[in-house]
């Protein structure tokens, strides 16, 4: 008993801020973004964002959870959701847009010692320029006071302060580790843009940030074997849209807790880190944007892209060498220590959610059929016999070598190897380390990026639309005002 009481905190003096609240407050509020490479990259993430949206809305289960939550409802001057006829409050509106973007798991990625994908962020960040420059438009700043006009340009600088405030954070801590999931860092890094976006000074971006780190926080239970389902193709949708509600409520006078990450006891780092504190690499700057991973190709979890991809390869060299799956003796998968502990799956797949993020099941799929399109995760393919029996046939383990250099700054390589051994005693292997979207080979990669982009457009929006999208680039895109951009994104 003496001991427990004596682990009792009493001293009722409030300390200033956490130094990582201050730091990243400074950065949203003073930091002047100048490199033109994140810049471009930042265009090439919008883009493929959005196209990543409109090409979920094709699918029921994604395209039921958005929308007013009471049907029928239009919210004047409201966040406005691409893809659809909904006009919402800029909260529902993070989760709408949060959720199409993220639903196919197809648009950019950051792998660390914690994964996720920055792009996130968008859901928050575009929902709240939207709502603004519509409220401005139609009424100036009598209806809300901090409403104001915003351009692409303010999309694209608050989309690389949130990469880098999310991607920087995930460099040398791990939240998988404790059971925590990837989007508490969409949650921070929305609330801390969104701050300055609605007119936070600095103190009070310090008390939204404090209100994000203190918000209950997602386990991974959904993500993993034997849990998988579909949340988690909403759950940072659910993150940036908390994130707008917290902000808001700190513009009306909620208070933070400066040392919510400190505190003995009750902070972040006692209850959910294990008393460990932040590691950090680097300052926060545009080194997240700038190398910033594109999933261009292959709609398939990030770790398992440059499976994909040798799986692609063997598929031809199988053709020409007359062979088919019906002569495959086993295959051999090497990849990352990350890829091997999240998508390395034995046994029944269920939905969706759990092929997406099955390793055998991606490089299956392109081994019998020569391609992993969104749909080839559908019910209907996955009853193909021969695709579980292949999955039999396979054994996944780490490469060492692969994890190292995924960690190494200089590379940051997604390496994977596929080896398949024919019932005649002959192999075939390919390995690669980078897939088509790593900044290595951006200038590969960024006009398939763009065919990916008008591909999704026009599989949603008639030719006249899509077109008018696409004949807007580089400067001219920036200059353009948020809501007549999004506009030319709404179904008519």
């Amino acid at each position: 008993m003496s001991v427990a009481r004596s682990s009792i905190v009493t001293n009722n003096v409030r300390p200033e801020p956490d130094k990582e609240l201050r730091d990243i407050a400074e950065y949203v509020h003073h930091y002047k973004i100048n490199s033109d490479v994140a810049l471009e990259t930042a265009r090439l993430c919008l883009v493929d964002t959005l196209g990543c949206g409109l090409e979920a809305l094709k699918y029921d289960n994604c395209a039921r959870l958005i929308g007013p939550v009471v049907p029928g409802t239009t919210v004047p001057s409201g966040t406005k959701v691409p893809g659809t006829t909904y006009q919402v409050d800029p909260v529902r509106g993070a989760f709408s847009i949060g959720t199409i973007i993220r639903w196919l798991d197809y648009n950019d990625c950051w792998l660390a010692a914690e994964w996720g994908h920055p792009s996130d962020n968008l859901g928050g960040i575009l929902a709240v320029t939207d709502w603004l420059s519509r409220t401005y438009r139609s009424s100036g700043t009598s209806v809300i006071p901090f409403a104001k006009p915003f351009k692409i340009r303010d999309v694209l600088e608050s989309m690389i302060k949130a990469h880098e405030i999310q991607g920087n954070i995930a460099i040398k801590n791990s939240f998988n580790s404790v059971g925590l999931d990837h989007v508490v860092l969409v949650k921070v890094a929305t609330t801390a843009v969104v701050s300055k976006l609605i007119g936070l000074n600095y103190n009070q971006t310090i008390d939204a940030i404090s209100q994000a780190w203190v918000d209950g926080q997602a386990l991974r239970t959904y993500r993993h074997v034997p849990n998988t389902g579909s949340r988690k193709s909403w759950a940072a949708g659910d993150a940036t849209s908390r994130a707008v509600n917290l902000a808001l409520m700190v513009q009306k006078g909620e208070p933070g807790m400066p040392s919510v990450l400190t505190a003995k006891t009750w902070g972040f780092y006692d209850v959910l880190f294990k008393g460990n504190s932040f590691k950090f690499q680097r300052p926060y700057g545009s080194y997240v944007m700038e190398n910033v991973l594109f999933k261009i190709s292959y709609p398939a979890e990030f770790h398992a892209q440059t499976a994909v991809e040798a799986a692609m390869t063997l598929h031809g060299k199988m053709a020409e060498a007359g062979k088919t799956v019906d002569d495959i003796k086993s295959v051999n998968i090497r990849t990352q220590e990350a890829g091997n502990r999240i998508i390395n799956k034995q046994g029944p797949l269920y939905n969706y959610a759990d092929r997406d993020h099955c390793i055998q099941y991606m490089v299956a799929i392109p081994l019998i059929y020569g391609r992993l399109t969104a749909n080839d995760y559908s019910d209907t393919v996955a009853s193909d016999p021969r695709i579980d029996e292949l999955r039999g046939k396979m054994s996944c383990e780490e490469d060492e070598t692969f994890t190292i250099d995924y960690h190494e700054p200089s590379k940051r390589f997604i390496g994977n190897a596929v080896k398949i051994t024919f019932t005649d005693g002959t192999e075939m292997e390919e390995e690669v380390n980078y897939p088509i979207g790593h900044r290595l080979r951006r200038e590969e990669g960024t006009p398939v990026l763009l065919e990916k982009f008008a591909r999704h457009l026009r599989g949603r929006l008639p030719e006249s639309q899509a077109s008018e999208i696409l004949n807007i680039s580089g400067k001219e895109l920036d200059e353009m005002a948020v809501d007549e951009y999004v506009d030319l994104y709404m179904m008519k």
